[in-house]
């Protein structure tokens, strides 16, 4: 009987996180649009060797997570080779942003467009903002 309730349990709780992964999603799409569309553009695929795309791009759903944390915080103004092709144009540094604004904004890229990825949580962002 305490299996059927852990399992009960355990689906109300997956059911809660899919409702505040959309509503994260929906806040990390707000960010982007406010934040980031002018350079990464509309559809993600950025601005040939000034800003680098973020659909389709292997940095963005790759596995390193403290890289693109330090950067969307920190911001980036070095010249960088992305998927062979090289992008000049730095990145405003967002250092007002909470941790879980970049958790919704990089959830939402990684999973817009043709990118697959898996959502951030904040604890994610937390543990790679710690992350030497």
């Amino acid at each position: 009987m305490n299996y059927i309730k852990i399992l009960i349990g355990s689906f109300l709780i997956l059911g809660f996180a899919v409702n505040v992964t959309a509503q994260d999603l929906a806040k990390g799409k707000k960010i982007y649009e406010t934040r980031c569309l002018v350079c990464h553009q509309a559809d993600g695929g950025g601005v040939p060797n000034m800003n680098a795309p973020l659909d389709g791009s292997s940095n963005v759903v790759g596995n390193d997570l403290a890289r693109l944390v330090r950067i969307i915080k920190g911001g980036y103004s070095e010249k960088i080779a992305l998927d062979g092709m090289y992008y000049s144009n730095a990145m405003t540094a967002n250092p007002d942003f909470k941790d879980a604004d970049i958790a919704n904004v990089l959830s939402y890229i990684r999973t817009s467009w043709s990118n697959k990825a898996t959502v951030v949580t904040e604890a994610q962002v937390i543990a790679a903002k710690n992350k030497k």
